[in-house]
């Protein structure tokens, strides 16, 4: 499991994002980004910012730490937005925290070149993920000390909203047309397969394993890991 921590102070909303996550100060003295399990994308969406998100980690790409938060919901007593207080009312117990990158920028594609090599494989872990979150539009990175810092995973792995049909899409190609990094992603016919190759079912069972159980159905780590191992036999399938 990720290490875990308890909130002790509930410090202010990030508007930005549809599931109204929250900064939060914790008791080892660290501050987070919290993605709570109340929200209206529920816990597979925590499920697939912990799988996708270590599956990067494993993978050499930057992904701020994730931890898992303890929230008691009388944090949600200095909090004035009645939203708010419901929303972590209704998220008692185990949440998704990422560490809070103080004084981060959103990325600029104009402004922040990137490495093609880097790019290439943030691509392609992308294609493997299925992330359709990484457009101009919302690119979900950041700028952090001058280096790039990959966020927000939850709209990866959307197969396991509707397990019954996974397996008939497993296979499923990616389309990166709208992807905020294709223009520097020049080097992913020679990055995506070596990426590619690291898929391997002990790396992506090291990922899956760290889900909190309480966030999964039975049997739901095997599914997982079936499918995505599956997916990761075949990267023509799948990669650009």
């Amino acid at each position: 499991m990720l290490r875990q921590v308890t909130a002790i102070r509930y410090v202010t909303p990030l508007r930005e994002g549809g599931s109204l996550p929250g900064v939060v100060e914790a008791d080892d003295l660290g501050t987070y980004v919290v993605k709570f399990r109340g929200a209206g994308q529920g816990p597979k969406a925590l499920v697939a910012e912990v799988i996708s998100g270590e599956i990067a980690r494993r993978l050499g790409l930057p992904v701020p730490e994730l931890t898992v938060v303890e929230l008691d919901p009388v944090v949600a007593r200095a909090e004035p937005d009645e939203e708010i207080q419901a929303l972590i009312k209704a998220s008692a117990g185990t949440n998704l925290g990422m560490d809070f990158l103080p004084g981060a920028l959103g990325f600029d594609p104009v402004a922040h070149p990137v490495d093609k090599a880097l790019a290439s494989r943030i691509v392609a872990f992308d294609a493997f993920t299925e992330n359709v979150d990484r457009s101009w539009r919302n690119p979900n990175l950041l700028v952090w000390h001058d280096a790039l810092w990959m966020i927000d995973h939850g709209a990866t792995l959307y197969f396991h909203h509707n397990w019954p049909r996974a397996e008939n899409v497993v296979h499923r190609p990616y389309s990166w047309d709208d992807h905020v990094l294709k223009p520097y992603a020049t080097a992913v016919k020679t990055e995506g397969p070596a990426l590619a190759a690291r898929l391997t079912p002990e790396l992506l069972e090291e990922a899956i394993a760290l889900v909190p159980d309480e966030w999964l159905d039975d049997g739901d780590k095997n599914r997982y890991l079936s499918h995505l191992s599956q997916r990761a036999a075949e990267p023509e399938a799948w990669l650009p």
